[in-house]
């Protein structure tokens, strides 16, 4: 019996422009983000039937800098090991060297990221936020309580991303992430300006960051503005960070609630909670999160 000839003129079939080693995920030409580093397309895993993320990174473009590389392979290190419901997870990483690059495939969001999904429904109910909020609380939770100790650094709303037909995030990007010792303790200055924490700029600080980082991203979530957006320039955040002067955003807050929790976040080093300590707040005592939950609009 011949087989059956697909006709390349068919509208509905999608074609790979590329595929891994082993040929088990194939790469559409859908671009799905970019980013400084990496660009990540559509693909496809042809064993499991499932859609998949095909992260790809031109190394050439950082043929004279090792440092970013370096960075680059610890995220898919980090990747590997991480069995969270709520960071993405890693299926397969390579490296192609005839085109120079580095690939790994990851589990896809239906929603693309946070910031993009909150600009898109406007009016979602508080018990919705305080429900995504939690999540990201769990899965920093995991980091921070892993061993040894990773601090995510560059945690915010386009760091996020969203099932948007469950409810469920997920934190990805853990390119910038820091493994810490038993001191828990990092050194080197990364991140977004508008959600770094004001110990991140002296080079001396723990997983608190992130913490910091989180009640940013919940107030932007809030508010739907990007903290700080009344600066025009990242040495005016700069200043108004180490200085302790919150975002105007934050005025703007009228449920004392909300207030509140996102102020316990960015409070002094020390008086900052842990994520573990923020999953029993108050703030959450009417939210119970379960993966099969939809969202409420």
């Amino acid at each position: 019996m011949p087989s059956v000839q697909q006709n390349p003129s068919d509208k509905d079939t999608e074609t790979f422009v590329e595929t891994d080693p082993t040929g088990r995920y194939g790469r559409y030409d859908e671009l799905l983000g970019a980013g400084a580093c990496k660009k990540v397309y559509k693909a496809f895993d042809n064993e499991e039937g499932i859609e998949v993320a095909w992260n790809q990174v031109k190394l050439r473009n950082f043929s004279n800098d090792p440092a970013m590389i370096e960075r680059l392979y610890s995220e898919v290190r980090l990747l590997k090991n991480m069995t969270n419901k709520n960071i993405i997870a890693l299926y397969n990483v390579w490296r192609d060297k005839e085109h120079n690059t580095l690939n790994f495939i990851t589990e896809v969001c239906t929603s693309g990221n946070l910031r993009e999904y909150r600009k898109k429904h406007k009016h979602v109910s508080l018990k919705a936020l305080k429900k995504w909020s939690k999540q990201i609380l769990e899965g920093l939770n995991y980091l921070h309580v892993h061993d040894p100790c990773i601090i995510h650094r560059d945690l915010n709303c386009s760091n996020v991303f969203v099932n948007g037909n469950t409810g469920q995030v997920k934190i990805g990007d853990l390119g910038l992430a820091a493994i810490v010792g038993k001191n828990h303790s990092a050194h080197s200055i990364l991140g977004t300006p508008e959600f770094m924490a004001p110990e991140l700029y002296e080079e001396n600080y723990t997983e608190m960051v992130d913490i910091y980082s989180f009640g940013m991203l919940v107030l932007e979530m809030v508010t739907l503005e990007i903290p700080y957006s009344e600066c025009d320039n990242v040495a005016k955040i700069y200043k108004k960070v180490t200085s302790g002067v919150r975002p105007q955003s934050l005025n703007k807050i009228k449920d004392a609630e909300v207030k509140t929790f996102i102020e316990k976040c960015l409070a002094q080093t020390r008086a900052r909670p842990s994520a573990e300590e923020l999953l029993k707040d108050p703030f959450f005592d009417d939210v119970e999160y379960d993966e099969n939950d939809d969202v409420d609009y």
